[in-house]
C-alpha cells in the first residue's frame, strides 16, 4: 500500500503524519479516516475549494483532475501547479506527500468527522 505523508499543519495535523492508504481512495477520505480534519464544506462532492491541498511528492501518480475540479481550483487560496481538491484526488500506486494550505475560503467550517 502507498504511504501518504501529511506535512505538519498547525490546526489539522500539528505533528504531521504518515499513513498507509488504499489505492483508489480519495485523499480527503484518507485524511478523515486518520483523524486529520481537512475541511470539506460541500461534503466532498467537488462543489467548493475548502479541501484544497498541495501535492509535494507523487503528483503524477494521482488520477487526472477533470474540468470541474480545475474550475474550482482556480478559486482556491494559495493555488500551485500541483494543487488538487483532496475529495477528487485518488491515491495511485506511489507514495505521496501532501501539504494542507494554511488558509481556505471556507465561511462555515464543518464539525469534525
Amino acid at each position: 500500500m502507498p504511504q501518504v505523508t501529511f506535512l505538519p499543519h498547525a490546526e489539522h495535523c500539528p505533528e504531521g503524519m504518515v499513513v498507509e492508504a488504499e489505492t483508489g481512495k480519495s485523499l480527503l477520505d484518507v485524511a478523515h479516516d486518520n483523524h486529520i480534519e481537512i475541511e470539506s464544506a460541500c461534503g466532498g462532492v467537488n462543489a467548493c475549494t475548502t479541501c484544497h491541498c498541495i501535492i509535494r511528492k507523487g503528483f503524477d501518480s494521482l488520477n487526472e483532475a477533470d474540468d470541474l475540479e480545475e474550475d474550482y481550483l482556480d478559486r482556491a487560496w494559495g493555488l500551485e501547479p500541483t494543487s488538487r481538491l483532496s475529495c477528487q484526488a485518488k491515491v495511485g500506486t506511489e507514495d505521496l506527500t501532501v501539504e494542507i494550505p494554511k488558509y481556505s475560503l471556507n465561511h462555515a467550517a464543518e464539525a469534525p468527522h
